[in-house]
């Protein structure tokens, strides 16, 4: 039940964070979840949860969508997805919590502190390119989202478009990456208390209430810089907790 709670909180503040700047689910949730689940069903959880919520996000922002770039980057999220999934059924979970938390935390640097030094990018091969690496993270860490922030930088995205383009990306990436869990063995939905879902659904419809309601009083701006630190706080526990398994 302990575990039930966490994951209700986690999903509800991702969720109101994701409904304000466009990411918040994932960034929030798979250090946590990882951390209290263990890094294959953490994620698994996350993967299910993030795609009902990105599917829920995308209903109310679908106006903004640009679904030419969606095509392009969700029809090649397979490609990193698999060898995510392979990678998550091979390797020990404290190998997983020790890759997963470096990833994300070399993520966040890039889409932070390197931000101004990314070099202006155009065309459909390198955002196909940030699709690969996007399906690679989700599937790994349930992190899709800071691979297509490099590249939307790059490509100087209107901001708009970018936070409502990423909701159907999410949707697919989640979806992807649960199926291909479950089709190579990374992952068994049998292990997970079922008591989770409940809670987890309940948390994520709260959570884009509260979104919704926050929207207009908070800036884009400020809550993806929480969410942002929040991811880095979450990684550097992975790492940390990764290295102890592994000396211990």
């Amino acid at each position: 039940m302990t575990i039930a709670i966490i994951v209700f909180l986690t999903v509800f503040i991702g969720s109101c964070m994701q409904r304000i700047s466009g990411m918040g689910l994932g960034l929030v949730g798979g250090p946590v979840l990882m951390l209290v689940m263990g890094p294959v069903n953490g994620i698994l959880v996350l993967n299910v949860l993030a795609t009902i919520n990105a599917l829920m996000t995308t209903l109310t922002v679908r106006k903004n969508v640009n679904w030419k770039y969606f095509a392009v980057i969700a029809s090649v999220l397979v490609f990193g997805a698999v060898p995510g999934a392979i990678m998550v059924r091979e390797v020990s979970p404290d190998w997983l919590l020790l890759v997963a938390g470096t990833l994300l935390l070399l993520a966040l640097s890039v889409v932070t502190a390197g931000k101004r030094y990314v070099p202006r990018v155009e065309g459909y091969v390198p955002m196909a390119a940030s699709g690969i690496v996007a399906g690679f993270m989700n599937t790994l860490a349930g992190i899709a989202g800071p691979a297509i922030t490099v590249y939307s930088t790059a490509a100087r995205w209107d901001q708009r478009m970018y936070a409502a383009t990423l909701q159907p990306i999410f949707m697919v990436s989640g979806a992807l990456s649960f199926i291909i869990k479950q089709f190579t063995g990374a992952g068994d939905l049998g292990t997970i208390d079922p008591a989770i879902w409940p809670l987890g659904l309940f948390g994520m419809a709260a959570g884009i209430f509260a979104g919704v309601k926050i929207a207009p009083r908070i800036s884009r701006q400020k809550a993806h810089q929480l969410a942002l630190a929040l991811a880095v706080l979450g990684g550097l526990t992975a790492v940390i907790r990764g290295l102890i398994g592994l000396v211990g």
